[in-house]
């Protein structure tokens, strides 16, 4: 009979760079993985596996891929910092750029950041790009884990 390691493993594909999960995910693409008694997310699991500490807050991905199982891809952060690491615009987003929306009643591009469960309004903007900038620079000011907007 295989161990629960053996198992484990044989559902992860070593790429270079991230392990990717190969057998089911959650509706977010987060790998799950039956421990024999209930699911959990495989990327808690390998960390708990390769390190022997189980995470107390939450797991970050850095390489942005919910997929990744690889605990070097993985860092432990606090939600406010989980948060702040997003890789881009939300999926309700129209715009596709992060922080930003058309205001209706002005027919001008609004630009907001959140933080610390507050939204911060930026102003108006007459194009969504110049709106996107004051956005990121506003999130480079207040975020601590934004390595999407540092890398760019």
């Amino acid at each position: 009979m295989k161990t629960r390691e053996e198992l484990f493993w044989a559902k992860v594909n070593k790429t270079e760079d991230c392990w990717l999960w190969t057998a089911s995910t959650d509706q977010h693409g987060y790998g799950m993985f039956w421990t024999g008694t209930k699911m959990r997310l495989a990327h808690r699991v390998s960390v708990e596996m390769v390190t022997g500490a189980s995470p107390t807050e939450h797991l970050d991905h850095v390489c942005h891929t919910p997929g990744c199982v690889n605990p070097d891809h993985l860092r432990e952060v606090s939600r406010k910092q989980n948060m702040e690491n997003r890789a881009g615009a939300q999926a309700t987003n129209k715009t596709g750029l992060r922080g930003v929306s058309m205001h209706k009643t002005s027919g001008l591009w609004q630009a907001k950041v959140g933080h610390n469960g507050k939204q911060i309004h930026l102003g108006y903007f007459k194009d969504p790009e110049a709106a996107g900038e004051a956005a990121k620079a506003k999130r480079l000011e207040l975020y601590t884990h934004n390595e999407v907007d540092r890398a760019q």
